[in-house]
Formats: C-alpha cells, structure tokens, sequence
C-alpha cells in the first residue's frame, strides 16, 4: 500500500499507524473493561476492591488486546503483519533464559537508579486487594497465559511488525519500546519515578523486541514476558508465605 512512496513518508506513514493500532487497542480494551467489570458487579459475580475483581479487571484488560488486533488487521488489511508459530524445543529454552535474563536485568537497572538516587514507581498490579497468596499465585497464571502474549501481540506483533516494514530492525525495536515504556507510565510514584519506571520498561521492551526479530515468532518474547512476569508475582508470594 506504501511501496511508492518516499522512504521518510513511507516511515511515517507506519510510525503514525503503529501509533493509531496502540491507541486503537487501548481505547477498545479500556472500553470492554468496563463494560464487563460493571456488568460483573451489578449482577454480583465479583464485589468492587477485592482480588476476585482486580484478577478479572487484569484478565478482561489484557484479553481486550485481542479483538483490537484483530480489528487493526481488518482495518488495515495486514493480515500477515504478525508472526506466529507453536514454540519449538530450542524457543522454549530461549523463552526460559529471555525470562530469567529480563529478571535479572531489571534486578541490574533497579540497583543502579538507587545508586543515583532514584527511585520507580509501584504498578497497581502488584499490590494484593485481599488475600496476597491466593491473589499473587492467581496473577502467576494470568501473566503466562494472558498478560505477556496479550501485550506482545500487540507491542511486537502489530507495532513493531508494522514499524520492520520501513524501518531497519534498530529503530524499529526501539520505537515499539518507547511505545511499550509510555503504555507503563500509569504507575504509582512521583513524576520523576514514573519516568524511572518507564525506562526501564523501555529497556525490557528492546529485549524483548530483540526477541521477536531474531525468533520471527511473537510467542517467544509473549511467553518470556508473560514468565519474567511470574518470576516477579513468584517472589511476592514467597514473600507473602
């Protein structure tokens, strides 16, 4: 659709719809949230400040991604864009390592902004609303099987997916990182710890997007994020025991 055009309008032509596929994603899934959390409490099927409501705002919230991807890909007719396959044995070992090296890596960043002084903001999604143990071993489940493909579909697959065409693998990765970083900037904290917060999502998200450009299978960094993910809620419920 863009093949004629000049290289730097052909660029922001995939920047700005990389831009409209996340805002799209995001206004879509913000509004089936809604829809179904309200329906869940009117009819009672979860109380308002509870795990059980917290647990099915995060699933419904993730899983809104879906029908957003799939309205992009209609929309734009790409439905090529994303690539994806059942996990061989040797991605399931990259899966493993991404995970434990995305850990460790945040351990890194972590220690170093306290060794300036600052400090990251804390995502609501950590915090239990009832009891810790059932909620953080629920939340292990959810970040596996929902959470990082549920995000890395739309942040590799369709964003970054869609940026590869014009773009070279660099800046494509860092554009969808940028992306990923500004999409965790609602978190609690100061200003300055936000910031903190989203650099260093924007470092994991160029992992992860490294992932997805040398695998060309969106699974690998979906589960290696959704189990990096779990490694965290893991910890908390080792603490919460």
């Amino acid at each position: 659709m863009t093949d004629d055009l000049p290289v730097p309008v052909d660029r922001l032509v995939h920047v700005v719809s990389a831009v409209f596929a996340l805002v799209f994603a995001l206004v879509l899934t913000s509004l089936i949230t809604q829809l179904v959390t309200s329906l869940a409490l009117r009819v009672g099927v979860v109380t308002a400040d509870t795990n059980a409501f917290a647990l099915l705002q995060t699933a419904v919230s993730f899983a809104g991604f879906l029908p957003g991807v799939l309205g992009y890909l209609v929309i734009t007719d790409q439905w090529t864009l994303v690539s994806v396959s059942r996990p061989s044995a040797r991605e399931i070992g990259i899966v493993a390592g991404a995970a434990v090296l995305l850990y460790g890596l945040q351990i890194g960043l972590l220690f170093g902004l306290r060794a300036v002084g600052l400090g990251t903001g804390r995502n609501p999604a950590t915090v239990a609303a009832g009891d810790p143990v059932a909620y953080y071993g629920a939340m292990i489940v959810v970040s596996i099987l929902l959470v990082g493909p549920a995000e890395e579909l739309l942040l590799r697959g369709v964003v970054q997916g869609g940026l590869r065409r014009s773009f070279d693998a660099a800046p494509a990765i860092l554009i969808a990182a940028v992306m990923f970083g500004a999409l965790h900037g609602s978190v609690e904290g100061t200003v300055p710890e936000q910031v903190a917060y989203m650099g260093v999502t924007i470092v994991l998200g160029a992992v992860l997007g490294v992932l997805y450009e040398r695998t060309e299978n969106v699974l690998v960094p979906g589960l290696a994020h959704g189990l990096y993910n779990a490694i965290i809620f893991a910890g908390l419920l080792w603490g919460a025991l």
